[in-house]
């Protein structure tokens, strides 16, 4: 009889042995091939945390560590949970990209001892606290929260807003702004951090011009990344050659309301100028009238044609600004006093619609998901056919129209009774305009002011951008005298977005578009109905916290069934 050989059959602890072995096996490879093989998903529809390829080129350039403190630690509101969350995970994509980038959250307010004084120190920087009041189930609550950052590196620091301002908004419709900013937001203070200064910008002055005071934040968020200074025309008169010559050593020219005329000689200066490539962003009343003069016994004052003899330069290039007003209802308010209690005068905000609040609804990177613009007495501006490129940025509401000057303005127009019949076919008025293109000379086939044997009928490609109304740029001051944020009206309480849009223009003129494009990149956060949620709590909690117990519980149960089952034989 033959002996049958049998192959001893591997033990259950041997097969467990092989099973962890095999599983050793597998993570060691993966974490070693994860080592040199690195990628990160961005399962987002909307793609928010894939970073637009210039955050990448600014994010390769940062050699040393790089440090951001974020002031979105404590107890705050849910709202302010989503825009921290948001933040952080950014962040993170931006450390994973590089590590040189570091950042940490903190609380100013977490000592409860020092909070004034952390308050009072932030507050001399410039950052300003929000308070929230939150709402839930009809309990309110308030919170103090201070939605900044400050980017380090080396001597140089950078603080940036993480809240973006919306006027009327609500704070969960701000926050989901702010998320759709917040890569331009760190980018554009990361970059500001890490590059030296490049191009040069000038001010024109000269002819009657806004003083530096007055457009004080204009200038100081200029200077935070490019070179900057007063750039005089009154040399023109003994040695224009010079002054073209001295010009043309700036990037960009901005001309912020003029209120005297410019000779001849002058415009000579700015047009050649302009026909060799250099950049402008004109800031420019067609109107004499100025807030101010309507705060009288009154309350009337004259509106009527500047002259700045600019016209001829401005047709030539493909434009035409009107020495009218736009009156739109859409407009601003302004507090006019009503009466008196006791001691005390009374006041009342009225729409001023000699003040249009724009909202951008061009697709240009200049403009795109910007919030208002406040306008002061703009002017209509027309744009002729010729070989220039022409883009409207911002254009007044439907309901708008053009006053015809010179004419009386009068403060007891607030209280003016008006319908959409007003306004039939004569809306959408352009408040601004962007060109670009090689521009012909102004004096092409003219007797030239002066001599210039340099000079051109056409030259390079360059770009310009007309703005009718010169107080766009203009910043109230405090009670010291000090400029407040461009945009902010201390009457009223509210920030507009004017310093947003001209700090725009001045990028997109100086060829910084990879910023703008940032800037403009569509985020889509849905934002949760809370009256919705009232009325449907018991079943909505259920859904959110009851529901994946029951999941997790079923689960469990069929687990332990099956497992019993399986081994019970």
């Amino acid at each position: 009889m033959e002996a049958v050989n049998q192959t001893p059959q591997p033990t259950v602890k041997q097969k467990n042995l092989k099973q962890l072995f095999t599983i050793i096996i597998v993570l060691l490879a993966v974490n070693f091939g994860g080592y040199y093989l690195y990628k990160r998903f961005d399962l987002t529809q909307d793609k928010r945390y894939t970073l637009s390829p210039a955050t990448l080129s600014v994010i390769e350039e940062v050699k040393d560590p790089l440090y951001i403190d974020v002031f979105l630690e404590g107890q705050f509101p849910g709202e302010f949970k989503r825009l921290q969350d948001e933040t952080k995970q950014l962040l993170e994509e931006f450390h994973a990209r590089n590590s040189n980038i570091v950042f940490n959250f903190t609380n100013p307010l977490k000592d409860e001892d020092g909070r004034d004084q952390a308050v009072q120190e932030l507050y001399k920087m410039g950052m300003t606290p929000v308070s929230v009041t939150v709402d839930d189930k009809g309990k309110q609550s308030q919170e103090l929260v201070f939605p900044w950052a400050m980017a380090n590196y080396g001597k140089k620091t950078v603080k940036f807003p993480l809240l973006k301002n919306m006027l009327l908004a609500s704070t969960a419709e701000k926050v989901v702004s702010s998320v759709q900013h917040l890569e331009y937001a760190v980018t554009d203070a990361i970059n500001k951090v890490i590059k030296e200064k490049e191009k040069k910008v000038a001010i024109i002055k000269g002819n009657g011009e806004m003083n530096d005071r007055q457009i004080g934040d204009f200038i100081r968020n200029i200077r935070e990344s490019y070179y900057i200074a007063p750039f005089t025309l009154d040399s023109v008169a003994k040695n224009p050659e010079t002054t073209l010559r001295q010009l043309k050593g700036y990037d960009l020219a901005v001309i912020a309301k003029p209120t005297e005329a410019f000779s001849e000689q002058e415009k000579q200066v700015l047009d050649q100028y302009i026909v060799e490539g250099g950049k402008t962003l004109w800031m420019v009343d067609a109107v004499q009238i100025e807030m101010d003069s309507l705060y009288n016994d009154t309350g009337v004052t004259l509106a009527f044609p500047r002259d700045l003899n600019l016209n001829d330069m401005f047709f030539k290039y493909g434009i035409r600004l009107n020495p009218d007003l736009v009156k739109d209802e859409i407009a601003t308010r302004i507090k006019l006093a009503t009466g008196a209690q006791g001691s005390e005068t009374q006041f009342q905000e009225y729409p001023w619609r000699f003040s249009p609040f724009i909202y951008p609804d061009s697709k240009n990177p200049i403009v795109k998901n910007m919030d208002g613009i406040r306008f002061e007495f703009a002017n209509s501006i027309d744009t002729l056919k010729n070989g220039i490129d022409k883009t409207v940025l911002l254009r007044s509401s439907q309901y708008s129209r053009k006053i015809g000057t010179p004419t009386e303005i009068k403060l007891s127009m607030v209280e003016e009774e008006t319908s959409p019949k007003d306004y039939a076919d004569k809306g959408f008025v352009p408040v601004a305009v962007l060109l670009e293109g090689k521009f012909h000379s102004a004096f092409e086939n003219r007797v030239l002011p002066f001599k210039d044997a340099a000079f051109k009928k056409v030259d390079k490609a360059g770009k310009m951008i007309i703005i009718s109304d010169g107080d766009i740029a203009k910043n109230q001051l405090d009670k010291n005298f000090e400029p407040l944020e461009l945009g902010y009206d201390k009457w009223t309480g509210v920030l507009y977005d004017n310093k947003g849009f001209l700090m725009n223009c001045v990028n997109y003129l100086l060829d910084d578009k990879g910023l703008i494009n940032i800037r403009s990149k569509d985020v889509n956060l849905p934002l949760l109905d809370t009256q919705k949620v009232h009325e449907n709590y018991t079943a909505a909690q259920f859904i959110t916290v009851g529901l994946p117990i029951v999941i997790l519980a079923v689960f469990g149960f069929l687990f332990t069934y099956l497992r019993k089952k399986r081994y019970a034989k």
